[in-house]
């Protein structure tokens, strides 16, 4: 699944997921709208209870065709994060590649002490 995110016009961020062919084939995962709450919604009801994700996140310099893709201004660099959704049996479900651009995104995680 590919998606490309604008913000006031202005394409801010392009993803590309990734599943496993025997669980997304046949079902709206495949589809170009797989309905209310996403591919993740999907997942569940198909009995791939989500346990976590492991992200993947770095700041770097964007490649010529994302500077295309994203129509960054010259110097922005890109943050690229990489998402892997497990679901209860530790099976990964999801590989989310995503490439933002740095200047329109600001990332807030809270994460538990313990």
């Amino acid at each position: 699944r590919r998606r490309r995110y604008l913000l006031d016009g202005r394409p801010v961020e392009f993803a590309t997921s990734y599943l496993p062919l025997d669980i997304a084939r046949g079902t709206p995962i495949a589809e170009p709208n797989p309905g209310p709450g996403g591919i993740y919604a999907r997942l569940e009801e198909l009995g791939h209870r989500l346990d976590h994700f492991e992200e993947e996140i770095r700041a770097r310099m964007p490649s010529p065709d994302e500077v295309r893709t994203l129509r960054l201004a010259s110097g922005v660099p890109v943050i690229h994060l990489i998402r892997t959704a497990f679901d209860q049996e530790g099976r990964a479900v999801e590989v989310c590649d995503t490439v933002m651009a740095a200047d329109a995104y600001v990332l807030s995680y809270q994460l538990p002490a313990t």
